[in-house]
């Protein structure tokens, strides 16, 4: 059985565990200071929006459950900001692709490039500032895609 594209779900157990890709939510409340690609960063309040992929053992369940908890060590530079933040939910695609994701979000503002797409040869970052709301981001999930 396949997840609709675009689900929400606002807690790590409502996810399958199936591989995929989603959309973190985080709402960070401070300003965030930390190094980032061996350099001085900030993130400053907002809503962001982070693409990621879940495919190892407990795929996206596992993945968002590790994201959602407060207590785990620093390993990947979003554990930075839902450290800092607070995971709101995520939007969950079986099967889906982080860059596809990404691409699909590559109109809103990008506050740190390269941020959780070092491994990424074709975008320029997986974290977007969403705006006060969901808004903007369900607008760019909902419009056509992008294919540049």
């Amino acid at each position: 059985m396949t997840t609709p594209a675009g689900l929400f779900v606002m807690r790590a157990e409502d996810a399958p565990a199936t591989p995929g890709a989603y959309i973190l939510r985080v709402d960070l409340a401070e300003p965030l200071d930390f190094v980032f690609a061996g350099r001085p960063a900030r993130l400053e309040p907002g809503c962001y929006a982070y693409c990621g992929s879940a495919k190892g053992p407990g795929g996206l369940r596992a993945r968002l459950s590790r994201h959602m908890r407060r207590d785990k060590s620093i390993r990947w530079h979003i554990d930075h900001l839902t450290q800092a933040g607070r995971a709101r939910g995520a939007w969950i695609f079986e099967n889906g692709d982080e860059c596809a994701l990404a691409r699909r979000l590559a109109r809103l503002e990008t506050p740190l490039p390269g941020f959780g797409a070092s491994d990424c040869k074709s975008c320029r970052s997986h974290l977007f500032l969403s705006g006060e709301s969901d808004v903007s981001l369900k607008k760019e999930l909902t419009g056509p895609a992008r294919h540049d």
